[in-house]
């Protein structure tokens, strides 16, 4: 992977290099802006060199390099040469090979002029705290020179960059004192009209049947569960008279609970059997999908809280445009009208975190987020075993606050923010909440939202989300200087 660090420093270094012994003038070279960069192996040096100070004689050439040095260490950078008018001259007259070895400048005396210097070496570990110094050799003694006079540039300190990466509080779920669970399902029998007695094999009866032995054996065959209520509440359509339908809804209601009763041995399980006369509500809710041209009328009928006698409501459907409406009542909604709806509550035996483990990703939805939290804790944080158990748990427990946090938690590691905020959207607002919101801004660069939004909770109570607010507020101020 590329690694690519900069360091920009501001300013001006100057350098009053001695032209000769014999000469009083001086020669000053003022460096500015100059950068630094490491890029995977190598060291790059950029400088903006102004050598308006300096004058240089028509004859006469300025070797200058510069030096990376600490200590006994030193690296020498290319070097560059400042070269008057006649020296210019002759140089221009070296063959194309010679010319591209060396960086040559003419020096226009009098005027300001600046040149761009960069030069690459490989990258060694003591160039972390090292300095750029440059030697000008103006009497052509070549390297030897470089062991004399020295004039400091600027100190080079590489220091690591600081990448955000925002301590998270997950919230810890509540341990369920019983682990309910309930499976339910809507039965649609056939009756005879007017008969209450189930015929198992009577017209759709066989299916709606299985559907329902299906449900209570999945519970049953769980070795894990135990069944504590079976309920059902039966249902009848408005047609007819309400004293008839409530006889119809209760007899069926009694006959299906009976009929399963007789397949099974449900122990102390508690056996409720409830009744809706006439489905009103059911009625409503079929009217307002629907694409009725009388929508309107027959949604106000049903809603007008006179006459309270359902069957004179009944007569006034009957009667609305010419019967029409209430024909197609008949024939489309009023048989889905009459059901029967089946609850099964069950509760689930705790398990070990060994056993909560195998469970994870054969049947998670046995466990409790309580038992899936359990597991995480056995994975390194922010492993990729750690983050699917919290990805897992919010599938099982899809609009559970704590889930939701704990998934935000999960996608802001992944640097998934926008996925982070639609957890946070079905969550509540608690401390842990704004850490949350706050380790998106950190990723996002907002530091000074995020900042706003941890200072009040470095002192918070619950030691989770102090700790996670201070080390993030750490962080942000490590940031903040690491950048000026």
């Amino acid at each position: 992977m590329r690694h690519l660090l900069v360091y920009t420093f501001l300013g001006a270094y100057l350098i009053n290099p001695t032209l000769s012994a014999q000469q009083e003038e001086k020669a000053a070279i003022l460096v500015n802006e100059k950068t630094v960069t490491r890029i995977d192996s190598l060291l790059q040096i950029d400088m903006t060199i102004d050598i308006s100070g300096m004058t240089v004689g028509g004859n006469q050439s300025v070797v200058c390099t510069p030096l990376i040095e600490r200590g006994d260490s030193l690296a020498e950078l290319p070097a560059f040469l400042l070269n008057g008018r006649t020296r210019h001259i002759l140089y221009e007259r070296m063959s194309a090979e010679s010319r591209e070895r060396t960086r040559e400048y003419r020096r226009h005396n009098n005027t300001r002029q600046q040149i761009q210097y960069q030069a690459r070496v490989p990258f060694r570990a003591w160039m972390e705290k090292s300095e750029v110094s440059l030697v000008t050799d103006l009497c052509g003694c070549g390297w030897e020179r470089l062991s004399e006079e020295r004039s400091p540039l600027f100190p080079i300190r590489i220091a690591k960059p600081v990448v955000l990466r925002p301590s998270l509080a997950y919230r810890v779920p509540l341990v369920e004192a019983v682990k309910a669970r309930a499976l339910q399902g809507s039965a649609f029998l056939d009756f005879p009209v007017n008969k209450t007695a189930i015929y198992p094999d009577y017209r759709k009866n066989p299916r709606e049947l299985a559907a329902i032995r299906a449900t209570i054996d999945s519970v049953r065959l769980n070795k894990n569960a135990t069944i504590t209520e079976v309920s059902i509440k039966g249902y009848a359509s408005p047609e007819g008279t309400y004293a008839n339908n409530t006889r119809l809804a209760k007899g069926r209601s009694e006959a299906l609970l009976n009929y399963i009763r007789e397949l099974y041995d449900f122990g102390d399980a508690r056996m409720i059997v409830d009744y809706e006369p006439e489905d009103w509500e059911g009625l409503e809710r079929e009217v307002m999908a629907s694409g009725l041209a009388e929508k309107t009328d027959i949604l106000a009928i049903i809603r007008d809280p006179e006459p309270k006698d359902m069957d004179k409501k009944e007569w006034r459907l009957k009667q609305l445009a010419g019967g029409e409406p209430y024909r197609y009542l008949l024939r489309e909604i009023y048989p889905g009208l009459r059901h029967s709806d089946y609850t099964v509550r069950y509760a689930i035996r705790n398990f070990t975190v060994e056993e909560a483990k195998e469970l994870l990703y054969r049947d998670p939805a046995q466990l409790s987020l309580s038992e899936m939290f359990q597991v995480a804790q056995t994975y390194e944080s922010g492993s990729p075993e750690f983050n699917e158990v919290f990805e897992i748990a919010v599938r099982i427990y899809p609009n559970d606050l704590i889930s939701n946090l704990n998934a935000a938690n999960t996608a802001i590691r992944e640097g998934k923010t926008d996925e982070a905020r639609r957890y946070l959207d079905r969550t509540d607002d608690t401390p842990y909440r704004t850490i949350a919101q706050a380790s998106i801004w950190m990723l996002e660069g907002k530091t000074d939202e995020a900042k706003a939004l941890l200072a009040p909770l470095a002192d918070h109570a619950d030691t989770r989300v102090a700790e996670a607010a201070r080390d993030n507020l750490r962080q942000i101020q490590a940031y903040m200087e690491y950048h000026e």
